[in-house]
């Protein structure tokens, strides 16, 4: 496969990574991560948005390797806690916590609240060498569950409530969730870009 085909994810979360690789293997491309480059030094996000981030990680691996790259920087926005973790939320309540227990003092804090709106926001970043990065973002309105359901998906997913299907984001089979999930929507926008100039 030829190396215009090649788009490397600059991540090693590899819920996010599987998930771009069911929706761009099929269109031909060879999807690689940061696992692929063990002497990649650790990117710093210190954007204040999740495009910024998003931009910070692909160019980092575009300047280092002369290559394509793709970033996603995505995360929950929770209304009542003030759109909190928003771009921290991999790091919120530490780095190293499970996601498990993220969840459980979420479900606490929101004990007794009326507004649980919440969503998922997606920025995808793509860089290529002596080119602009492009950003695509979308996101999907959910709610905050009562209690975590389900057995897919990753991180915050299983108390994220998709009122549409009844049923959380950690309930639904991975084409379910990729149909409407913030990260399939903006997986798409980039696919229709790649179509028009890779």
């Amino acid at each position: 496969m030829s190396e215009e085909k090649t788009i490397v994810v600059a991540s090693t979360n590899t819920g996010k990574i599987r998930e771009f690789k069911e929706m761009l293997e099929p269109k031909g491309y060879t999807v690689k991560s940061l696992a692929d480059f063990p002497d990649m030094p650790d990117i710093v996000e210190d954007g204040t948005t999740f495009a910024r981030n998003a931009v910070i990680k692909a160019e980092a691996v575009t300047e280092r390797y002369g290559i394509m790259a793709v970033s996603d920087d995505s995360g929950l926005e929770i209304d009542a806690f003030d759109r909190q973790p928003g771009v921290y939320s991999a790091r919120w309540l530490g780095h190293d916590t499970p996601y498990s227990e993220k969840n459980r003092i979420i479900l606490e804090k929101m004990n007794g609240i009326e507004n649980r709106s919440c969503r998922y926001v997606c920025a995808i970043a793509i860089s290529r060498p002596g080119k602009e990065s492009v950003v695509f973002e979308d996101t999907v309105e959910c709610t905050i569950a009562f209690e975590p359901k389900g057995e897919n998906g990753f991180g915050y997913d299983p108390i994220i409530y998709y009122p549409p299907y009844q049923k959380t984001m950690a309930e639904m089979t991975k084409d379910e969730k990729n149909g409407i999930s913030h990260r399939g929507k903006a997986v798409r926008k980039l696919e229709e870009w790649l179509d028009h100039h890779a």
